[in-house]
């Protein structure tokens, strides 16, 4: 058994080109020092006095200014390179990051969370488009797993050290967050050496070019019905950065720190599993296990009211981490799969784009439904609509299933 074990994990790790590993050691030394966004809705409230609403509206304008980082990110990744774009994403935001943690009123704060979060959204449509051109198709699911192992490690350390920080001074979660941002990019620079061009030239090469490669993502409307779901179930999973550190605060009388510990069992989980089940899954009907993730985000949502304490909390972390490791990579790749050299900027930019629209329509909406109806209303509906989106994208998955 043990021995079945290594191999599995052997095999889990194995193949990547080695550029795959260069954009996994960028990945993590910035998301090392992630820890601002994981107590935003925090620090606004408990520190600066801003009402529950109000917290959720500025986390909607993070969200707004994330909507446009993640089009332009994509947009510009086919036109100027998806490596150009990841640096320049990396320094701004670092800087942004610094400057946003020496305000205090909402006209000096507000303005610098925007354009903060437009510079960091245009991150992720340009990394997935990097890692989906190097790696060929049967690899995608195992890149795009890497990239997450790498930001997740990272945030294993981010919010865990976050806490510690929030509680001697709020100011030096933005300091430690914004440096390793900078620290990215400076990484970036050194270790990576392949053009665009040849980039370019490697996707080809190595046979990652897909049948649909005349596809425009606006024409793709199987595409844009997944968004359409993605947008909904990106709504219920952001609740995880606008109500779940109220809830477990308020309803489960938990402090920053331990709250971070519960960030970390997520992360700790992901670390250690999710390249390995991505490897196990392998052979598996991509769509059929998108649809189980919907399910297991909304059981883990839905089992918080119905306990209290640090272990149960942990617990219903461990049933919606399963169905994170599920959606994530297996989206990421559905949809690359669909793209072609010239559009696979944009495929991942209207992605992230559907993304942060519901950046914009959960946290207000989810904090509104927390301070008028209260926790249970909150976590028994997310799991209501998880069920619903199960239903739906069970109607669209033989559209989606490649040829």
């Amino acid at each position: 058994m043990i021995k079945g074990i290594v191999k599995l994990y052997r095999r889990a790790y194995s193949g990547l080109p080695r550029e795959a590993w260069f954009l996994f050691a960028v990945n993590l030394v910035n998301s090392s020092g992630a820890m601002v966004i994981f107590f935003l809705s925090l620090y606004l409230t408990r520190r600066l006095g801003f009402t529950p609403a109000r917290a959720g509206q500025a986390l909607s304008l993070y969200g707004l200014g994330s909507l446009a980082g993640a089009y332009l990110g994509g947009w510009f990744s086919d036109r100027v390179g998806s490596t150009t774009v990841q640096k320049l994403s990396l320094v701004l935001s670092g800087g942004f990051l610094i400057a946003l943690g020496q305000f205090r009123s909402a006209g000096g704060i507000l303005p610098l969370l925007f354009v903060f979060s437009m510079a960091a959204g245009a991150l992720y449509p340009a990394n997935a488009a990097s890692m989906s051109r190097i790696c060929p198709p049967e690899l995608q699911v195992k890149g795009f797993a890497l990239n997450r192992l790498a930001n997740n490690l990272g945030v294993t350390i981010g919010p865990a050290v976050g806490g510690l920080l929030a509680l001697r001074d709020y100011r030096l979660l933005f300091w430690a967050d914004g440096l390793t941002c900078i620290a990215a990019a400076g990484l970036f620079v050194i270790i990576w050496k392949m053009p665009e061009e040849k980039l370019r030239a490697v996707e080809a090469r190595k046979g990652s070019i897909q049948p649909g490669a005349a596809r425009t993502p606006w024409r793709d409307g199987p595409f844009l019905l997944l968004m359409l779901l993605v947008i909904v179930w990106g709504a219920v999973f952001v609740q995880l950065f606008a109500t779940f550190p109220l809830y477990m605060r308020g309803a489960y009388g938990l402090a920053e720190d331990e709250i971070g510990r519960l960030l970390a069992v997520n992360t700790i989980l992901i670390v250690t599993l999710e390249m390995a089940l991505m490897e196990k899954i392998r052979t598996r009907s991509r769509t059929g296990m998108i649809n189980l993730s919907f399910i297991l985000l909304g059981l883990g949502f839905g089992l918080m009211p119905l306990g209290r304490g640090f272990l149960y909390a942990a617990f219903t972390v461990a049933v919606w981490t399963f169905g994170e490791i599920l959606s994530m990579p297996l989206l990421t790749a559905l949809i690359a799969g669909r793209a072609g050299p010239e559009t696979r900027g944009r495929y991942m930019g209207i992605f992230s784009f559907a993304f942060s629209l519901a950046f914009i329509v959960g946290p207000t909406a989810g904090t509104a439904v927390y301070g008028h109806l209260g926790g249970k209303a909150l976590w028994f509906g997310c799991a209501g609509v998880t069920v619903v989106l199960a239903v739906a994208f069970s109607a669209l998955r033989r559209s989606l299933e490649p040829s």
